[in-house]
């Protein structure tokens, strides 16, 4: 089965590579990058049917006038540009803290927990699979509540909650020779961990 599992992600792939060439390309792509305003026009009525859009249009517009009068940066002049230090610093921060947030620990040793819980051992490619689903199904989640709390919000409460899961998690692998419960209130947490981090980073 796991064969054909890994495999099923090639169709997908597939499918999109037959089909990609008979989509319209987006109309700002046309009027910013290709500066082809005949071919912006057309693919705006092929999306958006016959009808007004010169609302739409203007945007795009003040999009292209806004960028012809941008300059690229370089790496280098990005860095030592002063106005954007902040931005900088967060986006290094955010990511650092995205790679050593622990999600690649706890996928590594999540065979070895579900194992030391007594799950059958044909049982634990399954239960990894579930924990993968809840990765996926707290990233749609996340799509909807950052609507609501925004971006800071999530951030801030994701890794707090996966610090505290990390702590109790800690907790209950030390003591899961001493209690046979512990190990699957290890599971539990695992579940958790990795809704939190759909949820938040």
């Amino acid at each position: 089965l796991w064969p054909w599992l890994l495999a099923s992600s090639g169709l997908s792939a597939l499918v999109q590579l037959v089909t990609l060439p008979f989509f319209p390309d987006s109309p700002s792509y046309l009027l910013i990058q290709k500066s082809n305003e005949e071919a912006f026009r057309k693919a705006i009525r092929k999306l958006w049917g016959e009808g007004d859009h010169q609302a739409e249009i203007d945007d795009i517009m003040k999009e292209k006038a806004a960028m012809a009068s941008t300059k690229s940066l370089r790496v280098l002049e990005v860095i030592k540009e002063r106005s954007l230090r902040w931005q900088l610093y967060i986006l290094m921060t955010v990511m650092t803290t995205l790679q050593l947030c622990g999600i690649n620990a706890i996928y590594f040793y999540s065979f070895e927990v579900f194992h030391t819980a007594k799950f059958e051992e044909y049982l634990i490619p399954y239960v990894s699979l579930g924990v993968g689903l809840c990765e996926c199904l707290s990233s749609i989640l996340c799509t909807t509540l950052i609507e609501h709390f925004g971006r800071k919000v999530l951030l801030w409460g994701g890794y707090t909650l996966m610090c505290f899961v990390l702590a109790l998690l800690t907790m209950t692998l030390s003591l899961q020779h001493q209690f046979f419960w512990m190990h699957y209130f290890s599971v539990i947490l695992i579940f958790l961990f990795v809704i939190f981090y759909g949820i938040g980073p």
